[in-house]
C-alpha cells in the first residue's frame, strides 16, 4: 500500500511542478481563440472550461487506462512508480503541447499539424497510420464496452452467435453515428457531464474501496512473490521493456490523445485554460490507471492466496473488472462502477470517429457544413469499422490480434506528435527546451520499434536482435529530429532576414 501511495504523491506533486513548467514554455496569452474567430456552430463552438476539461477526459480515457493497467500490474509494484513518472513527463506533456499548438494554429487537426511541422512523406505516412489507428479505436471501443455490458451488466453470454451481442453493438454504433454527425455542443456537450459524473463516482468508489477493504498490495522493496500472486516470476520471465509500456498505454502515454485534444482546441475560450483542459486531464487518467492497477493487484493477491492460483498471467481483464467492482462496491455500486467502465470507451470511440471524419474532410477539402454531407462521409468510415468488428468477433483470436495492433499503433502514433512538438520548438525560439519532447519521443521510438521487431504480429525477431534494431531506430529518430529541427529553424531565420531586408530597402 505504501508504494501505491508514493506513486500517487509522485503523480500529483510532479504534475503540479512539470505542468506549470510546460505552461511556461508554451506561454499562453489572451489572444482570441478559434472558437470565436472561426465559430460555425458545429465544430468551432465556445464552451466553458469545466465542460471542455470533462469532454477531453472522456475523449482520451477509453478502456486503455483500465484494461492496460490490469494487465500491466502483472509485472509487479514497479508499475506504481513507472505510471506516474511516464504520465508526467510523457503523456501529459504530449497532450498539452499537441492541444495547445493546434489551438494557436487556428484549431487545426493533427494531420494539418504534422503537415505543417514535417514534410510531405512524413505527412502521408501519418495520414495512413492515423486513419488505421482511429478505425481500430472505433472497433475496440465498440467491442470492449459491448461485451462488458452484455456479460456483466445485462447477464447475456456475449457470444458471437447471440443476437443480443449484435443488438448491443448496434446500439453503440447508432450512438457513435449521432455523435459523429451532429454539432459537438448538441450531443457530446450535453450528455458528457452525466457520463463524467458516472466515471468519477466509479473511479473514486474503487479508490476508496481499496483502502476500506484492506486490499493486499505488494511493496516494491519486498519479495514480489510474497503477497500470493507471482509478480516476481512474471517480471523475470517477460520483457518489462518494452512490453509493459505497450500494455499500459493510456495511463502513461497515448498517441491517440493528440487526435482528441485537437478537437477540443476548437471549443476553448482561452489559451490559459490549456493546462487544466489538456495536461491535468491526462493526469486524472493516470490516477484512474493507478487505481485500477492497485485494485487488480489486490484481487490477484487474494485469489492466489485463497484458491491456490499459480499464475495471474491468464486472468481475463474484463472478468477482473467485474470482480473488482462487485467486490469493492457491492451489487448496486458495482453496477454503477461497471457503467462507468462502459462509458469510458464509448466516449472515446465516438470522438475518435469524429476526428477521423474531420481529418479526412480537411485533407480532401470536403464540405461538412450540412448533416447530409457529414452523414455520407461517416457512413464510409462506419462500414470499415463494422468490417473490423465482425472479423474480431468471429475469429477465435481476432480480438487479441486487434488489441495488439491497437496498442502498438497507439504508442507509435505519439512519435509523430513528438516530432511536430520538437520542430515547433525549433521554429518558435524554444530550442533550449527541445529535450522536453525528445526524451519521451526517443524512448518510445525504442519501445515501439523493439516491440514490433520481436512480436508475432510484427517480424518475430529474437529479443537481442529486436533490442539492437530498437536502439538503432531510436538513435536515428533522435538525430533526424535534431538535424531537421535545426534546418527548419535556420530556414525560417533566413526568410525573416530577407523579409526585413526587403522592407528596409523599400523604405
Amino acid at each position: 500500500m505504501i508504494t501505491f501511495i508514493i506513486g500517487l504523491v509522485i503523480l500529483v506533486v510532479g504534475a503540479a511542478i512539470y505542468g506549470r513548467f510546460c505552461e511556461r514554455i508554451f506561454g499562453p496569452d489572451d489572444r482570441k481563440t478559434p472558437a470565436y474567430t472561426k465559430e460555425d456552430g458545429v465544430d468551432y463552438v465556445p464552451m466553458r472550461e469545466w465542460k471542455n476539461s470533462l469532454i477531453n477526459l472522456l475523449n482520451i480515457a477509453g478502456t486503455g487506462p483500465i484494461i492496460g493497467p490490469i494487465q500491466g500490474i502483472l509485472f509487479g509494484p514497479i508499475a506504481f512508480i513507472t505510471i506516474p513518472i511516464g504520465n508526467i513527463i510523457g503523456g501529459a506533456m504530449h497532450d498539452y503541447f499537441s492541444g495547445m499548438i493546434c489551438l494557436r494554429d487556428g484549431g487545426t487537426q493533427m494531420p494539418e499539424m504534422i503537415k505543417k511541422y514535417s514534410n510531405k512523406k512524413v505527412f502521408v505516412i501519418y495520414q495512413v497510420f492515423c486513419g488505421l489507428l482511429l478505425l481500430l479505436v472505433g472497433a475496440v471501443f465498440i467491442y470492449t464496452p459491448g461485451d462488458i455490458a452484455a456479460t456483466q451488466v445485462l447477464g447475456f453470454d456475449g457470444a458471437a452467435s447471440s443476437v443480443s451481442t449484435w443488438v448491443i453493438y448496434g446500439a453503440i454504433f447508432v450512438y457513435y453515428l449521432i455523435a459523429t454527425v451532429f454539432p459537438i455542443d448538441k450531443i457530446i456537450g450535453r450528455i458528457y457531464p452525466v457520463f463524467g459524473a458516472i466515471l468519477l463516482i466509479s473511479a473514486v468508489g474503487v479508490f476508496i474501496g481499496i483502502f476500506a477493504h484492506g486490499y493486499p498490495l505488494t511493496e516494491i522493496w519486498n519479495d514480489w512473490n510474497s503477497g500470493g500472486a507471482l509478480f516476481g516470476d512474471y517480471f523475470g520471465e517477460n520483457n518489462f521493456i518494452p512490453i509493459f509500456f505497450i500494455t499500459v498505454a493510456c495511463g502513461i502515454l497515448s498517441g491517440f490523445h493528440s487526435t482528441q485534444t485537437a478537437i477540443i482546441s476548437r471549443t476553448m475560450k482561452s489559451e490559459r485554460q490549456g493546462r487544466m483542459t489538456f495536461y491535468n486531464m491526462m493526469v486524472v487518467e493516470g490516477f484512474i490507471a493507478m487505481v485500477w492497477a492497485a485494485a487488480a493487484m489486490g484481487i490477484f493477491n487474494l485469489a492466489a492466496s485463497s484458491s491456490g492460483l499459480e499464475s495471474v498471467s491468464t486472468a481475463a481483464a474484463t472478468a477482473t473488472i467485474g470482480t473488482i467492482c462487485k467486490d469493492l462496491l457491492g451489487p448496486v455500486g458495482g453496477i454503477i462502477a461497471l457503467i462507468g467502465v462502459i462509458v469510458l470507451p464509448i466516449t472515446s470511440g465516438d470522438t475518435a470517429l469524429r476526428s477521423l471524419r474531420l481529418a479526412i474532410s480537411e485533407s480532401l477539402h470536403l464540405d461538412q457544413k450540412s448533416a447530409k454531407k457529414r452523414l455520407g462521409l461517416a457512413a464510409v468510415i462506419f462500414a470499415a469499422v463494422a468490417a473490423i468488428l465482425v472479423f474480431a468477433k468471429l475469429n477465435a483470436d481476432g480480438f487479441n490480434i486487434l488489441w495488439r495492433y491497437f496498442a502498438w499503433s497507439n504508442q507509435t502514433l505519439s512519435l509523430f506528435a513528438f516530432l511536430a512538438i520538437t520542430i515547433w520548438m525549433f521554429e518558435t525560439d524554444r530550442r533550449k527546451y527541445v529535450w522536453v519532447p525528445l526524451i519521451p519521443g526517443t524512448f518510445y521510438a525504442f519501445i515501439t520499434i523493439s516491440y514490433i521487431a520481436n512480436a508475432q504480429i510484427g517480424f518475430n525477431v529474437p529479443w537481442i536482435g529486436a533490442y539492437i534494431i530498437g536502439a538503432a531506430g531510436a538513435a536515428s529518430y533522435l538525430m533526424a529530429l535534431l538535424w531537421y529541427g535545426r534546418k527548419r529553424a535556420e530556414a525560417k531565420a533566413m526568410k525573416a532576414a530577407r523579409k526585413a531586408a526587403e522592407m528596409n530597402s523599400a523604405k
